[in-house]
């Protein structure tokens, strides 16, 4: 198809995609027990953020998919300077009613949204490896398939950028700190779960990127692309 001047529904999937990365930053730090395995209570977000890389990148390719990785990290890192800023404000002196005293309703805001620096910086290499990888095998795909097979494209492209995602924050956050083979549990456990929420996504992810190919009236083929993450 051609390329239209403009595409309607791109700003609005770059939101949602900033939305559900900052999020899932935001509630990562509950562990929660799903099929009995214990998982950041990030993974019912996170998810979504690959299953909207994989529309983003079908529709509109990867130099697009590219510009949206970058504003979602741009907004994860105001994120953390405002939360850093806002928990060394003076606190007004009735916040920690039925917080017990101030000085608890400090700690409880620096457990929830608090990030200490290692896992801070294990989460944005993650991030952007992960994710620069689901794009660049979803497009590399695209044109081996000839557009063909979209199931196999999401599906190969999240086993990648997941198992990337989980293998560097996992290791980068825990390393040195987890026997290797728990730590080895927990990266499998995650990228399991990540590999099966969007498999069974499918079909939704079958209808918006249709959709939206019908409502831009596009349909990307990244032949000529430079791939590199760094490409403006």
């Amino acid at each position: 198809m051609s390329r239209p001047a403009s595409y309607r529904w791109y700003p609005f999937l770059v939101g949602l995609f900033t939305g559900t990365l900052v999020i899932s930053n935001i509630i990562a730090v509950k562990l929660v027990v799903l099929f009995g395995l214990v998982l950041p209570a990030a993974v019912v977000v996170f998810p979504l953020a690959y299953i909207l890389g994989d529309v983003l990148t079908e529709v509109y390719g990867y130099a697009y998919a590219r510009r949206a990785i970058w504003t979602g990290f741009a907004a994860n890192l105001v994120a953390v300077v405002a939360v850093a800023l806002a928990a060394r404000l003076p606190a007004a002196p009735f916040w920690h009613a039925g917080l017990g005293s101030p000085q608890a309703a400090q700690q409880a805001f620096d457990a929830i949204l608090g990030f200490s620096p290692r896992l801070l910086a294990a989460s944005f290499v993650a991030y952007l490896v992960g994710e620069f990888l689901n794009a660049y095998v979803l497009a590399r795909l695209k044109l081996r398939t000839q557009g063909r097979w979209l199931w196999l494209r999401t599906i190969a492209s999240t086993i990648v950028g997941e198992g990337a995602d989980s293998a560097v924050f996992i290791t980068l956050a825990f390393g040195g700190l987890m026997p290797p083979a728990a730590l080895l549990q927990t990266v499998l456990s995650q990228w399991g779960f990540k590999v099966v929420y969007e498999a069974l996504a499918t079909p939704l992810t079958y209808a918006v990127a249709n959709g939206l190919k019908r409502a831009e009236g596009h349909d990307a083929f990244d032949w000529g692309t430079d791939f590199h993450p760094l490409r403006f």
